[in-house]
């Protein structure tokens, strides 16, 4: 997705493809991509038009908060995943419950709780991301969900 790693520039680009979306200027598909996420969160664009508040603060999960960054990139993870539909079977999960929830974004949102487990998995023992246990847990959560309909 993106390049940098450094967090003042991830969230630079954030704030840049808001502020193009808003004027209307030309957008590259990432910056598009960025855009559409920011604009069916509405509870974060006031954030995003404050750049001082955006780069500086920190938010702390121990103090009940979520990051508003992390949230966006994690649809943004999800949407790159369904567009190449890899893990294989990630499109027709999303797709099937886009459909139930009428929501592309609402059936998003309860798939990142498998994308997050995964990368915290990932991340607390230093390995790659298990895409078997991954696909798993979003093939539960659509069985829980959907029942016996064909993802």
């Amino acid at each position: 997705m993106f390049l940098s790693q450094d967090r003042s520039e991830l969230r630079r680009f954030y704030l840049e493809a808001w502020h193009k979306a808003r004027a209307g200027l030309p957008m590259a598909p990432l910056e598009q991509m960025v855009a559409a996420v920011v604009a069916e969160h509405p509870e974060y664009q006031f954030l995003l038009e404050n750049e001082d508040q955006a780069l500086e603060r920190d938010y702390r999960p121990e103090n009940g908060e979520t990051n508003p960054f992390l949230h966006m990139a994690l649809h943004i993870a999800l949407r790159e995943q369904v567009a190449a539909d890899r893990p294989s079977g990630v499109y027709g999960i999303h797709n099937a419950l886009s459909g139930h929830f009428d929501s592309r974004s609402e059936a998003e949102h309860r798939m990142m709780d498998c994308l997050s487990e995964t990368l915290w998995h990932a991340q607390r023992y230093n390995a790659l991301p298990d895409e078997a246990a991954y696909l798993a847990c979003l093939e539960t959560l659509a069985h829980r969900i959907l029942g016996n309909q064909p993802c």
